[in-house]
């Protein structure tokens, strides 16, 4: 009788199975045998309460022997049929803890886990309403106490934060912000936003004329209403501030606009924070069980201490606050920095006939919008994607199921294949004086973004600019002083100047927090993003996740929650629902709180 060899599907299902059974038995931690030596285990809250990533048996065991008991993961299932490459199956699937409904990513490697994703989708008690249970909207029946949805809005409007106290503030009204109060709104977790701009997205409008998303449409949908089809590739501020407005009223978020939080302290004897804000110039006092700085993955703008930026009788400002080209052609103007916002201030600074000069400091990693495109994001983010099955969610567990530890192993073939296909555009470049990198590993832009933040440009023109001569450039000098009419660099050169734009970054997000609740809590959280790689702006040790963004902090009931509209869109779940879970009083235990080791 002839043997047939296991489908994928079924070689998934018969580990799954084992799996399982070992993590129902008297010892689940000898689950983690089910892995490879140095396999990993990366979990959004499901098992852990937390964004953690176990790496190694060792860890996993660690894991499993404090929380399986209690998190009771059970019916694990293959949810579409398993693929095979290469000698690694991949599948997803889907399983359940004690109190939620739960997915994942498996990849196994000669009948052991290489990686596993697990993460927390939906509270078993506590589901959105949606699909099935979405609300009916419309009273059937005669009722002389009916409200319509306007008054019954307007009511809430009226009472939130006066008559009745928010679970949680959340500090910052940009997409993050927003993103994250539109899914507490479908977990019903009462919820006020504080924006000091008067407008929901104004603080894409405020920027410089020229700003647009230099990642593509796919990348960035909100949670629950998708761009348009018609949506164009890369929205300008202007649309992306329209849309967040209208986001905002669709999802019926309680926005106070024209709001400042003055500062913000806890109060432990009544385990709730104290949040001072002036509201259209009154004084209001909330008092939320939980608080949210979304103020973006940045924190206050940086900018330099430089001898004589008194005595500059020109005009300076940080980029954050730069207005446009636009006034100023025919001006001699300055750029301090070489990322993305330098790139663009100073292309649109060429395009009204300013005299440009950018200055490098340092090295800058720039990559094509195309081929970025191409490359890095089609498989997971495009139209073609789309096409081929490819939903958002499943983009975004896909792309979160690579631990940070291999991630960049993936990346370097990407990013060798780039200059290979621009060799001609970089050799420009570099022709034209232009300090080039790709990473201090080669690993390219994701890394970099995910490790400091900064350091690099994704190229929608500038640098063509850069590498003709149009935008002058003074490579590996910064500006040692600043005089009434010039600035002097460190090798001596002097060049005239009626405009200095600082596009020098911005600190850490905790700054934040040292800015509205206090130094000392800042330093009790400690630094905010980055993974501790080792490399440059992300010093060591290792910490396997980006530090205290969308997870417990070692601030009781204080979050952080940021970065770009892709992670804002899919981490905001995973904070919203450990939010919800605090609310309802479930059990949270946290598994591998972060330990601090950097301020900022």
């Amino acid at each position: 009788m002839t043997e047939h060899p296991l489908k994928p599907t079924q070689k998934v299902e018969q580990w799954l199975a084992s799996f399982s059974e070992t993590l129902q038995s008297d010892s689940p931690e000898q689950a983690a045998d089910h892995f490879e030596e140095d396999g990993f285990w990366r979990d959004l809250v499901s098992m852990t309460w937390n964004i953690k990533t176990m790496e190694g048996r060792d860890e996993i065991r660690g894991m499993l022997a404090n929380m399986a008991k209690a998190r009771q993961p059970h019916n694990w299932q293959v949810s579409e049929d398993a693929t095979e490459q290469d000698g690694v199956l991949e599948a997803w699937i889907t399983f359940e803890t004690d109190d939620a409904f739960c997915k994942g990513q498996l990849r196994l490697r000669d009948g052991k886990a290489w990686t596993l994703l697990t993460t927390m989708q939906e509270l078993r008690d506590f589901p959105e309403k949606r699909k099935h249970l979405r609300p009916k909207g419309a009273q059937h029946g005669a009722s002389k106490s009916r409200k319509t949805w306007l008054e019954a809005r307007q009511e809430e409007e009226r009472e939130l934060g006066y008559g009745k106290q928010p679970y949680c503030v959340v500090i910052g009204g940009g997409q993050g912000g927003i993103g994250l109060a539109a899914r507490l709104r479908q977990l019903d977790v009462p919820t006020i936003v504080i924006e000091r701009n008067p407008r929901p997205g104004d603080s894409w409008r405020n920027r410089y004329k020229s700003l647009c998303l230099h990642d593509p449409v796919w990348y960035d949908h909100m949670p629950y209403i998708p761009f348009p089809e018609h949506w164009p590739v890369f929205c300008p501020k202007d649309k992306v501030g329209d849309w967040l407005e209208m986001y905002t009223k669709i999802m019926e978020l309680n926005y106070w606009n024209s709001t400042e939080c003055t500062g913000a302290r806890f109060d432990e004897d009544r385990q709730e924070w104290i949040v001072d804000v002036v509201r259209d110039g009154e004084r209001v006092t909330l008092r939320p069980k939980q608080l949210v700085l979304a103020t973006g993955m940045s924190g206050i703008p940086n900018i330099p201490n430089i001898p004589g930026m008194d005595s500059f009788e020109g005009e300076q400002h940080h980029s954050s606050k730069h207005p446009g080209g636009e006034a100023y052609k025919g001006k001699k103007c300055i750029v301090l920095g070489s990322n993305n916002s330098a790139h663009d201030i100073c292309a649109a600074l060429w395009e009204n006939d300013a005299d440009v000069t950018m200055i490098q400091r340092s090295s800058t990693h720039i990559i094509k919008s195309d081929t970025l495109m191409d490359l890095a994001l089609g498989g997971l983010y495009s139209e073609q994607a789309v096409e081929n099955g490819i939903t958002t969610e499943k983009a975004d567990l896909t792309f979160a199921s690579l631990p940070y530890r291999i991630m960049p192993e993936f990346h370097k073939p990407v990013y060798e294949h780039a200059q290979e296909q621009d060799a001609d555009f970089y050799n420009r470049l570099r022709k034209a004086g232009f300090m080039l990198d790709f990473g201090d590993d080669g690993s390219g832009l994701f890394m970099k973004y995910l490790r400091r933040g900064s350091g690099y440009y994704i190229d929608v023109g500038a640098s063509e600019l850069v590498a003709q001569g149009e935008i002058k450039l003074k490579s590996g000098a910064t500006i040692e002083r600043i005089n009434p009419e010039s600035v002097t660099l460190t090798d001596g050169t002097e060049l005239p100047a009626d405009l200095i734009v600082y596009a020098t970054g911005f600190g850490s997000m905790n700054g934040w927090a040292a800015r509205i609740i206090s130094q000392e809590v800042a330093d009790k959280v400690g630094k905010c993003w980055g993974m501790g790689s080792d490399t440059t702006k992300d010093p060591g040790p290792w910490e396997g996740e980006l530090r205290n963004m969308w997870k417990p902090t070692q601030q009781e009931a204080l979050w952080f929650h940021g970065g770009n509209l892709h992670q804002s869109r899919h981490y905001s779940l995973y904070l919203a629902l450990q939010l919800k879970a605090r609310m309802e009083g479930l059990a949270t235990p946290v598994y591998g709180l972060q330990t601090v080791h950097h301020l900022s």
